[in-house]
């Protein structure tokens, strides 16, 4: 049976941003601090840039300039926005979902702007969606999920129906407790990880997913 609505993630399930966001990163880092970043780990795949930030800013010793560097972070992302690389499905995925008259949208840990552009840049069919700034708790928290769910007009009794599209831990964790059905994509993590994490099914990219979902 086909899902009554789909649910994606966005940096690593639509597109592959981590240049993207590793140069912001690295930028606003350099501007803040006069030093070189360190490498971005993958234990932090999915996680709130909040977090990620509080993790460069502690291995200097720097914690308390936590806000200060995810607020520069997101001006230089913006301000210097490399559009990210389009993954493969996409376009296959909503024209489907479309023409069956299933609903989705984009929750992602990801900041409102970043969002925004990389939609406009890269034409995507996407109208509803959803970033760090519409939720107190980000994943791997179900607020995100649960938020953008509502947002399309389903209610709890839909959740147990609805699939959610992730490739990190943190936001597979995130479905499973928002009561949905994760379906992990393997650009960051293994079949094993994302399946002991709760994913019902895993696929390469979101054209696998499709051409599974087209046969049902």
């Amino acid at each position: 049976m086909l899902p009554k609505g789909v649910l994606f993630d966005f940096d690593g399930v639509v597109v592959d941003s981590a240049a993207s966001h590793n140069a912001a990163w690295e930028s606003a880092f350099r501007e803040l601090f006069n030093e070189q970043i360190v490498a971005f780990p993958k234990h932090l795949s999915g996680k709130s840039p909040m977090v990620i930030a509080n993790y460069f800013c502690s291995v200097i010793g720097k914690e308390v300039q936590t806000e200060e560097l995810f607020f520069l972070k997101d001006k230089h992302l913006d301000i210097y926005f490399k559009t990210p690389k389009l993954l493969p499905g996409v376009h296959e995925c909503t024209d489907f979902l479309t023409k069956k008259s299933i609903k989705y949208g984009i929750a992602s840990n990801a900041t409102k702007q970043f969002l925004k552009n990389s939609v406009e840049k890269l034409k995507l069919n996407f109208t509803t969606v959803f970033g760090l700034q519409d939720y107190e708790k980000p994943k791997p928290s179900p607020e995100a999920y649960i938020t953008l769910a509502k947002a399309l007009g389903f209610t709890e009794n839909d959740f147990k129906d609805i699939w959610v599209f992730e490739d990190s831990l943190t936001g597979t964790t995130a479905a499973k407790l928002a009561g949905m059905i994760p379906i992990g994509i393997l650009t960051q993590f293994s079949e094993e990880e994302l399946k002991e994490a709760g994913s019902k099914m895993v696929f390469p990219t979101l054209l696998e997913a499709y051409q599974y979902l087209k046969a049902q």
